[in-house]
């Protein structure tokens, strides 16, 4: 060639397993020229570069294919009745290797072979462009494809296939319309007008049976006959399955109903709406009849028999279906009105998703509760206890009375935990002589008794001791001889500042003992006049007078010790309150913000004690004490600063050289004990309070305002 300056010539060839074939086609020719027919594809794409990292087109397109819907009009030579016929075909592209395939769908009694029309692989273009292969490209809608010389149309493509090719940016046309065949249609119309002589009918159940099979539509009913002769009300379980539409009914027996354990009710089978239609003949229910059996005219012809194709014997039977049951519904089963009041959750699921049913609201099926027929027991005789008396109404052989035993062992005393709650208490009466007497009432948790007891006071006229034994106390106002319970004083009637009458005596608690005061503090659900939040409330109701109320209480800590006395506490709260608050609200307040007491330890009580101890176990050698002291402490028991003297420290230990007095409790342990109250208590429940804490926290007003 002239001009030309490149001759090598590109390597198409080349061995594959020790095979010669050929390894490439997109080669040029000599000297980089195309071959005749060779198109090379483009390096680039005019399309942009789309985001996401590349992958090989068998992963980016694995499982995607394009469906596009096609015809083929096919010559009929030498047939009258038709001169071409429309056949209908599915072409599918797979973009992962631009393979085709094109299937026929199946048509009943064509005559045609159908199916598989060309198998998938890459189909080339018609001559003179054999060379190629159809792409994704060559695609669209209401256009023609020409596969192996026969022209295929393609009319329409589905969604995805559509939305794929708008993103490559091929222009879609308008889809087109999809032609008839005119022979299916005059066979059609025939076939319309015909009627054979042998219908062929269907009595294939085999695909209901796979497709329902083991699953169950299950309704709880209720069957009322009440109001029949020794009728009652009996519940049911119906069973409908899908597989053949048959129902099956089984019976709910309670415990003791006195009925046989059937295992079923009524036996699987269809059931009529109609019933009972009454009883047929043999052979009378069939699914089809035979007219007449006739032999065969030849050897090779077999006998044979005529159907009845109009069905003139055919008894018609209406059974229940799925379409006819729901809850609320009324069914006949062979007489008997069931009404379907609940199901399960396959049930709901089954109508929710096949007839689109959104109520299930159940019905109850429990019979409506009986009139309560209140019993009435004699009253109280006066004999024994109320308890006693009504055990002796309600059963033949009389039975104790049971306690309460869960609050017995939880309420009663263990440990250094009494559950007793004890008030000191003076008696309300106008005789002079029984004004002044006190007393201490102890209330039990365990069995809600009431005990009294009055302190021996010398020179007093009383004897004291004790006033009224362990027992409940009725309240006041009750009848005696009735049928009712009595009620009897409780714990929360109970508190500082309230007067209680105990069997006539009236008696007004003055004070409680620390344990009583803690428990109340500790339940406020019971003892809402020991909640502490709420006796602030109502002194923070007189904010207005927080000046006021500021000037006397620093008028009454005229030495400025920041604390005054209960009294002093008491009398300014009572007069800012005008009365609002009882005693044992003011008690409350009056413990939270109280001064401790100091209780110095009492060195002959300490020494006491120490003897006691020594005492017990039989321990007199006390030198020995010294001896090791002295040895151990030898370099400083010369100086007496800051040191111990052993020998007098011991010698008060030694019970044998210095004896002491018998051991007794200190004055302030007394008042401190919980379970024996001795002797009598204080007037006071704390001595001073610290009211500038009072007045910040309830008024909010700052230290240097005071």
């Amino acid at each position: 060639m002239i001009g030309k300056e490149r001759f090598h010539k590109s390597q198409h060839w080349g061995f594959c397993n020790n095979v010669r074939m050929l390894v490439s086609e997109e080669k040029p020719g000599i000297g980089g020229d195309l071959l005749p027919g060779q198109k090379i594809k483009p390096k680039h794409s005019v399309f942009p570069r789309g985001d996401g990292p590349d992958a090989p087109s068998w992963v980016a397109f694995d499982k995607q294919v394009l469906s596009f819907d096609a015809y083929l009009e096919d010559e009929v030579p030498d047939k009258r009745q038709e001169n071409f016929r429309i056949r209908y075909y599915k072409i599918y592209f797979y973009l992962e290797d631009d393979t085709i395939q094109v299937n026929e769908p199946e048509v009943i009694n064509s005559g045609l072979p159908q199916g598989t029309s060309i198998r998938r692989h890459r189909i080339p273009f018609p001559p003179p462009n054999d060379d190629q292969f159809y792409t994704v490209y060559d695609f669209n809608i209401n256009i023609s494809v020409v596969f192996y010389g026969r022209t295929f149309k393609i009319y329409d493509c589905d969604p995805f296939t559509k939305n794929f090719l708008k993103k490559i940016g091929i222009k879609l046309n308008p889809p087109g319309q999809r032609p008839f065949d005119p022979y299916m249609k005059m066979r059609r119309e025939t076939l319309e007008f015909v009627d054979p002589f042998r219908p062929y009918q269907s009595f294939d159940t085999l695909k209901r049976f796979l497709q329902y099979d083991g699953k169950v539509l299950r309704f709880f009913c209720l069957w009322d006959d009440s109001t029949s002769l020794f009728g009652d009300r009996r519940e049911f379980v119906l069973h409908y399955f899908l597989c053949d539409g048959t129902v099956e009914i089984r019976e709910i027996l309670p415990c003791n109903s006195g009925r046989d354990a059937m295992s079923s009710f009524l036996r699987r089978g269809k059931l009529p709406k109609f019933g009972p239609p009454g009883i047929y003949q043999p052979g009378q229910i069939t699914d089809r009849a035979v007219l007449n059996v006739y032999g065969g005219l030849s050897e090779w012809r077999a006998d044979g028999y005529l159907l009845d194709k109009y069905q003139l014997g055919k008894v018609e039977q209406d059974f229940y279906t799925d379409q006819d049951l729901s809850i609320g519904a009324t069914i006949n089963v062979w007489g008997r009105k069931v009404l379907l009041c609940d199901c399960d959750e396959f049930t709901k699921t089954f109508y929710r998703t096949k007839y689109g049913v959104d109520n299930f609201t159940p019905i109850s099926c429990k019979p409506p509760p009986l009139p309560k027929i209140e019993r009435k027991y004699p009253p109280y005789t006066g004999f024994g206890s109320e308890e006693d008396s009504f055990r002796s109404c309600i059963a033949l052989k009389p039975t104790p009375h049971r306690r309460n035993f869960k609050k017995f062992m939880e309420l009663d005393s263990f440990g250094n935990i009494s559950n007793i709650l004890r008030y000191f208490a003076k008696q309300v009466t106008h005789k002079c002589a029984d004004a002044d007497r006190m007393f201490v009432i102890a209330f039990y948790l365990s069995d809600d008794t009431i005990s009294v007891f009055e302190p021996v006071e010398r020179n007093s006229g009383n004897a004291g001791g004790m006033f009224l034994k362990r027992s409940r106390v009725k309240k006041p106002g009750q009848e005696v001889f009735k049928s009712e319970f009595s009620e009897y004083v409780k714990a929360e009637e109970l508190y500082i500042g309230a007067t209680v009458n105990i069997n006539g005596y009236l008696f007004f608690i003055l004070n409680a003992d620390e344990y009583t005061l803690n428990y109340m503090e500790n339940n406020t659900d019971k003892f809402p006049y020991s909640n502490f939040e709420l006796a602030i409330q109502k002194l923070k109701q007189e904010k207005s007078k927080s000046r006021e109320i500021t000037q006397v209480f620093a008028a009454a800590d005229s030495h400025h010790t920041k604390v005054v006395s209960y009294n002093a506490f008491r009398d300014i709260l009572m007069s800012i309150t005008m009365g609002k608050l009882i005693d044992q609200e003011l008690i409350t307040i009056a413990r939270h913000y109280r001064v401790p007491d100091a209780m110095d330890p009492n060195l002959a009580y300490l020494i006491a004690q120490a003897h006691e101890k020594f005492k017990k176990n039989m321990f007199e050698d006390f030198d020995m004490f010294v001896y090791n002291c002295v040895y151990e402490d030898r370099e400083k028991f010369e100086d007496k600063n800051q040191q111990i003297n052993y020998e007098i420290f011991f010698s008060l230990l030694n019970w044998r050289m210095n004896p002491t007095p018998d051991l007794q409790a200190p004055p302030y342990l007394k008042e401190k004990c919980e379970d024996v109250w001795v002797g009598m208590p204080s007037p006071i429940p704390v001595k001073y309070i610290r009211y500038l804490d009072f007045l910040i926290d309830v008024y909010g007003l700052e230290d240097n305002m005071l």
